[in-house]
């Protein structure tokens, strides 16, 4: 998310770091469960192996995008790992060795049996029958909002035809989304992505988890991202990935769309919109993609595999 954003905080980082520690050891625990988060977790789990704890990590550190070489300090002080996106396993086994637990993706749990809210679009004052629903969803921190959303309003200012509702983060203070919605041009919704999702026709997405979660939803998307050039620049430098959306990495194809930087401005995307709402060929290759992609995921009890495994691996 950012370069400077990590060294502003480290102080407080080290901090937690040191607290962690002295909670490990007094709790004793049987094993540590680690989730994501590779910068903090695999600080503390070469000290805990040290200390002869048993580390188990869910959710792998993505060093497929960048630092691979973290690899060996993984090998050397996780015990088991479990991997939640379908390449991880043979990128880890074939490719350095390193047997890894592909137990699917826990997004699965949630998608494939949401209920549908019937009176979501009544309780906030939406239609899909008079204009079809743009859902905009800017990303879930504030660098990411204060980038993306001024960029969503220009676009959104050029198609009065349709609804565009802002999905905002339950972490993001609602003062932060207000100014979008005085001249109604854009409305807002509160803790119900998912809905809006199951009634949106199309969705410009800033990169991240969300782009995996319309996909699931089967909703047409444009991939979107921005962020300060000193950033993009290192970003470009360290990471290794054809591809920023989840979608794409996962199929291994452009799937959907995606529009970085420069590329990233209204004129562009206000183009790609109007083609996703009004191409049905380019929809049915999108419906396909995401038809393959449902089936690479799993069909859901991702954490629950990954606690019986644990709860094995106690007991022996």
């Amino acid at each position: 998310m950012g370069f400077w954003e990590v060294l502003k905080n480290l102080p407080k980082i080290l901090n937690n770091i040191a607290f962690c520690k002295k909670d490990i050891m007094a709790f004793q625990p049987e094993v540590i469960i680690y989730v994501d988060y590779p910068g903090f977790n695999l600080r503390i789990a070469q000290w805990a192996k040290s200390k002869g704890f048993k580390n188990h990590y869910y959710i792998s550190p993505q060093i497929w995008a960048w630092k691979e070489n973290r690899i060996k300090k993984m090998k050397k002080c996780i015990d088991e790992l479990y991997v939640i996106l379908p390449f991880e396993k043979p990128f880890f086994e074939e490719k350095h060795q390193f047997k890894v637990h592909f137990v699917g993706h826990p997004l699965m749990d949630y998608l494939l049996n949401f209920p549908q809210k019937k009176s979501f679009l009544k309780e906030n004052d939406l239609s899909t029958t008079t204009q079809p629903i743009v859902a905009l969803l800017p990303g879930s921190r504030m660098q990411e909002i204060q980038k993306m959303l001024p960029l969503f309003k220009k676009v959104a200012d050029l198609f009065p035809m349709y609804q565009f509702v802002i999905g905002a983060a339950p972490s993001i203070a609602e003062e932060h989304y207000l100014k979008y919605t005085l001249n109604n041009t854009l409305k807002v919704v509160y803790n119900h992505t998912y809905d809006l999702l199951q009634h949106s026709s199309a969705a410009l997405v800033t990169s991240g988890t969300a782009t995996l979660e319309t996909a699931l939803f089967k909703v047409p998307q444009i991939v979107c991202y921005r962020t300060n050039p000193i950033n993009f620049w290192i970003a470009k430098k360290i990471l290794n990935l054809k591809y920023i959306s989840l979608v794409n990495l996962i199929l291994d194809r452009p799937a959907v769309l995606e529009l970085i930087q420069e590329d990233c401005s209204p004129n562009r995307l206000a183009t790609e919109l109007k083609n996703l709402m009004e191409s049905k060929d380019k929809n049915q290759s999108l419906q396909k993609a995401y038809s393959l992609l449902n089936s690479l995921l799993g069909k859901g009890g991702a954490s629950a595999k990954t606690a019986s495994i644990i709860y094995n691996q106690i007991q022996k």
